[in-house]
């Protein structure tokens, strides 16, 4: 065998083990050669192809210009795909259709010039391609494909829909046709970053978007970003959501909630001022009274209710309206407290070690009244005959637990006496709303009185 036949036959072998269809032709358009993919492919045996005109393969609509096609690549016979940017067909021995890829390339036989066309059934490919395309055509949102350059490849019907543009007027233009004018220029240069770090993500995050509609009015978007990389290079889909809906109801909300602010601030305005005007009632009839007893009642009465008062003048300051800082509150109430007893308190000193916490308004009044009630009780009775002395107010935040503690060195409680089961009032109205707090109160009577809350940060 001759180096010519081996070189030959070694090319045969590598034709038929070809995983694509190989079908050779002669400058007439004669076939001469197959391999087994195209018997598979098209049905024929290659005894049945074998010297037929190579056109028996193509759709009878597109034979005659095949012929064309032909002649003219001899003319120019350079390597390359055949039809691109055309959709072409194989044609079946039973006359079915099926689309394909076919790539040409020229050899020189000893005695004739041939083609060799390799074709791919691409039949698998245009189903995943038709239904992507039935995807993106449904879809609910706008959805705009682009090239590199930032021409639009491709719109589905929301994006006509959504833009008043038809597809044919949005086809082959730059994607910033649907951008407001003042934002296309950096609206370029965001498409060309996100080329150079193309990773799916929301668009313009933080940023408010619109989208330009054909009539000239802008409307809010949220845009999704992707990249497909197919034959014709990086593609970077866009999925475009008009917000209007969604932004008119936040603005709703906003005006809503503001109004229910302004009322809330008025609510907390009127009760406090309707507190103060009670508690100076009650000043004014403890005042008249002759009974000493009767008018340490009402004083503490009074003293009750300018707590509530203050709780509620703290919230009418507070930005938040719902939470109140407590740190402040206590201070204030306890500069209210020392005033009201002058110069009895005068040889107290007030040691405060106070977390910076925010309480909301059903855990702040029952607690506000408590610190009330232990520091009046600490002023009024822990130092007789004004003797001096120190009380010691500590509230705390730990591992989801409130820590309130009231301290006096003072003379102390009578080791007989049960805070919790007692004739007074004040007392009383203690154990009771630590109940409502569900939390405990403990007392150590070692060196004065020591009261210590705890209760949850978040009750169940």
């Amino acid at each position: 065998m001759s180096e010519y036949q081996h070189l030959e036959n070694r090319f045969r072998q590598a034709v038929e083990a070809a995983p694509n269809a190989i079908v050779m032709v002669n400058e007439s358009g004669c076939i001469v050669m197959v391999n087994a993919q195209t018997e598979l492919s098209f049905g024929y045996t290659r005894a049945e192809l074998i010297g037929r005109a190579v056109e028996m393969l193509v759709p009878e609509r597109f034979r005659g210009g095949h012929a064309d096609f032909r002649r003219a690549y001899f003319a120019d016979p350079v390597s390359r795909p055949m039809g691109a940017g055309r959709d072409l067909y194989g044609r079946r021995k039973d006359g079915s259709e099926f689309p394909v890829e076919i790539g040409l390339g020229l050899i020189d036989s000893h005695d004739e010039t041939l083609v060799l066309s390799s074709i791919v059934d691409i039949t698998a490919r245009k189903r995943l391609e038709h239904r992507f395309r039935q995807a993106v055509e449904s879809a609910p949102n706008a959805i705009v494909m682009v090239n590199e350059s930032g021409t639009i490849l491709m719109v589905n019907a929301q994006t006509e829909n959504s833009f008043g543009y038809s597809r044919t007027e949005l086809l082959g233009q730059p994607v910033e046709v649907l951008v407001p004018e003042r934002f296309r220029g950096g609206h370029v240069a965001a498409r060309q970053a996100y080329l150079a770090d193309p990773v799916s993500r929301p668009m313009g995050e933080g940023r408010d978007l619109f989208g330009l509609r054909k009539d000239g009015s802008e409307f809010p978007v949220e845009i999704g970003l992707g990249l497909i990389d197919d034959e014709n290079g990086t593609i970077v889909l866009s999925s475009i959501v008009d917000i209007t809906e969604r932004k008119n109801a936040h603005d709703r909300l906003r005006q809503a909630l503001t109004e229910k602010e302004v009322l809330l601030k008025e609510v907390y305005h009127r009760v406090k001022n309707n507190l103060q005007v009670v508690s100076s009632l009650i000043n004014l009839q403890a005042a008249s009274v002759t009974s000493a007893e009767t008018a340490d009642l009402l004083q503490q009465s009074a003293d009750r209710i300018k707590a509530m008062a203050l709780l509620h003048e703290k919230l009418y300051q507070s930005k938040d309206l719902a939470k109140i800082d407590f740190n402040e509150y206590i201070r204030s109430l306890v500069d209210h407290l020392l005033f009201g007893y002058g110069a009895h308190a005068g040889n107290i000193a007030i040691e405060m070690a106070i977390d910076n916490v925010f309480l909301g308004v059903d855990t702040a009044i029952p607690c506000g009244l408590i610190i009330n009630e232990l520091l009046s009780n600490a002023l009024k009775h822990a130092f007789p005959g004004n003797r001096a002395g120190q009380v010691r107010i500590a509230f705390s935040l730990r591992l989801g637990e409130y820590c309130l503690t009231i301290a006096d060195d003072g003379v102390g409680l009578p080791e007989a006496l049960d805070f919790k089961n007692t004739g007074s009032l004040g007392l009383q109205l203690v154990d009771t709303l630590t109940h409502q707090l569900l939390g405990g109160m403990d007392l150590n009577r070692t060196a004065g009185t020591a009261f210590t809350l705890r209760f949850p940060e978040n009750p169940q």
